[in-house]
């Protein structure tokens, strides 16, 4: 089995190159390394693993048979994609279009890494897939979450018109080994400034609730939906919701920092609440998390303390 990972040198990505690798797969790593760092490749020591650095947002073209194409390049967090929103609109437009043609013209099957993010600031809570979501497609958040709901879009249209074969996963907040520290999510954030002894920061009052699916979670999911016959979006998250206070109790109560806890302005467009119904992934993939938080939390920051300039 040949697979390519597009997005491969980030956090996501090159977990799941680790699993393609371990199960037996060939895999071609692409990346730009806009939001993604080889650091994460570097422990790859596998003759059926490659790397080309390209940006997807361009054809690309492979001699030989490829199978799966899990297609996940797209810068992921608030920090990125609002300092790269073209980029962002482009890799979820042209990326998955090149993507889908390249499937086309292989027969390979395509997974399209969606995001939780077409809900929006949802009004049902928990999100089962058939939400259609709330979204300001002109807010700043915009160019994230229509981006990828483009990329359904479009990916269903090469489903339904030319039969190609497809996945959409909808990926839920995740967290784990190799996060970047400085990518502005609540989880590197948090834990950063605890370990520093600074004060965590809360943006609004803390009582916007998320879920936290951790890593190795999160990439057994993809690669079952990948592996199923299930066409339709599925979520791929942790249905334990918890408010934003709530969690940075919990991170300062695991590394025992004595920070305090400090309030600023809340992002325009931030979601309220953002929790995953999972019903379909456990009936159709047999999937549900397995790590729960305490140890996911101790896992990440046993890995930050190990690195003195976190990836």
């Amino acid at each position: 089995m040949k697979s390519i990972v597009t997005g491969g040198a980030g956090f996501l990505g090159s977990h799941l190159c680790d699993l393609l690798i371990e199960k037996g797969h060939e895999v071609i790593c692409i990346d730009n390394l806009v939001t993604g760092d080889t650091r994460n490749l570097a422990h790859i020591e596998s003759d059926k693993f490659k790397y080309i650095k390209h940006d997807v947002t361009k054809p690309i073209y492979f001699g030989d048979k490829i199978d799966f194409i899990f297609h996940l390049a797209s810068p992921a967090s608030p920090v990125d994609y609002l300092d790269l929103p073209i980029q962002t609109l482009k890799v979820g437009a042209l990326g998955t279009y090149n993507m889908l043609g390249l499937a086309k013209e292989q027969g390979a099957r395509l997974l399209v890494a969606s995001t939780s993010e077409v809900y929006g600031d949802p009004l049902v809570n928990p999100q089962p897939e058939t939400y259609w979501g709330n979204v300001n497609p002109i807010g700043p958040r915009g160019v994230y979450d229509e981006a990828k709901r483009y990329a359904e879009a479009i990916t269903m249209a090469y489903h339904n018109h030319h039969g190609i074969d497809t996945r959409i996963v909808r990926i839920f907040n995740t967290y784990g080994p190799r996060m970047r520290a400085g990518d502005g999510r609540v989880v590197p954030n948090f834990i950063n400034q605890a370990l520093k002894g600074e004060d965590l920061t809360i943006y609004g009052d803390g009582s916007q609730t998320r879920s936290f699916c951790y890593v190795s979670d999160q990439i057994d999911g993809i690669y079952r939906l990948m592996m199923s016959n299930c066409s339709e979006p599925v979520n791929i998250g942790n249905p334990i919701e918890m408010s934003i206070l709530e969690f940075a109790e919990e991170i300062l109560r695991i590394t025992g920092t004595d920070s305090k806890i400090i309030y600023e302005s809340l992002p325009i467009d931030d979601p309220k609440v953002r929790r995953p119904d999972i019903s379909r992934a456990e009936e159709v993939l047999g999937w549900k998390p397995k790590i729960d938080l305490t140890e996911g939390l101790k896992k990440t920051i046993d890995f930050f303390k190990s690195n003195i300039e976190p990836f």
